[in-house]
């Protein structure tokens, strides 16, 4: 241990960017061993950076990859600690840890948004840059310590130090799950429609959803991504329907069959 601390700080005096180095101890615990991994983990789209190889890159390959692992090592960590919760469970409280506003947290205590290079239009207008850039580490960790260092910081880092997951279980904040089980309840059939892709003036893609219940048209909205969209368009029908009862009553007349007891 002593000898490995003694080649770190060896390597920090000739590190170019010895700021970013002693950042990544700190969040992670390990002092990186490829700082360039690390440095593009951090490069959002719209501002892309020139490799050596003369092709530009971002940090999205590396996002790929942390969604992966975070999602492999959070779902083993839950099966671990939850022996007798079902499948269901499992899946619903794993949403909740890797969902895009709970990374973005997670980011936000790392204060990582300090390190991010991304447009200052970006900044201000994509409030997940710090999440998306939370699991682009992850993949930069796996990369440069492998698995067995990277589940050590999800675990310790990530989830033990910002998720208090007695309170998680009670928590729901998966607006599209939640509206999916009133559907399912009520036997109203559901459908999310991709109704729109563009992109704003920094090139980022933006998302469309319009929700319908039994061909009903329930309520839309825009995200970053898909996923975003559906959960936004889920969380206006849910509102619209615990505050529009002439609504609701048009929605619930279209069920195929009478509503599930319970």
């Amino acid at each position: 241990m002593v000898f490995s601390n003694l080649i770190s700080l060896i390597r920090l005096l000739f590190v170019k960017d010895k700021e970013l180095y002693v950042f990544i101890h700190k969040i992670t615990g390990y002092y990186p061993r490829d700082i360039s991994i690390y440095q593009l983990a951090l490069v959002h789209r719209s501002k892309p950076v020139r490799m050596p190889d003369g092709r530009w890159a971002n940090n999205e390959r590396l996002e790929f990859l942390g969604d992966a692992v975070l999602d492999c090592v959070v779902a083993e960590y839950l099966y671990t600690n939850y022996p007798k919760k079902h499948e269901g469970f499992l899946t619903s409280t794993r949403a909740k840890i890797v969902q895009r506003e709970s990374l973005n947290r997670v980011g936000n205590v790392f204060h990582i948004d300090t390190h991010v290079r991304a447009s200052a239009h970006s900044t201000s207008h994509n409030s997940y840059i710090s999440g998306n850039a939370v699991e682009a580490l992850v993949g930069a960790v796996y990369l440069d310590q492998g698995y067995k260092r990277c589940r050590r910081f999800i675990i310790k880092r990530i989830i033990q130090d910002n998720f208090d997951l007695n309170d998680l279980v009670r928590t729901e904040l998966n607006f599209k799950s939640r509206l999916i089980e009133w559907t399912q309840k009520y036997r109203v059939s559901i459908e999310f429609e991709l109704i729109d892709t563009y992109t704003d003036s920094d090139n980022n893609p933006i998302f469309k959803t319009a929700v319908m219940l039994g061909g009903i048209f329930a309520a839309d909205a825009t995200g970053y991504s898909k996923k975003e969209s559906h959960q936004g368009a889920s969380k206006r029908v849910l509102d619209r329907l615990n505050s529009d009862p002439i609504f609701k009553e048009q929605v619930l007349s279209t069920a195929t069959a009478p509503p599930a007891e319970g």
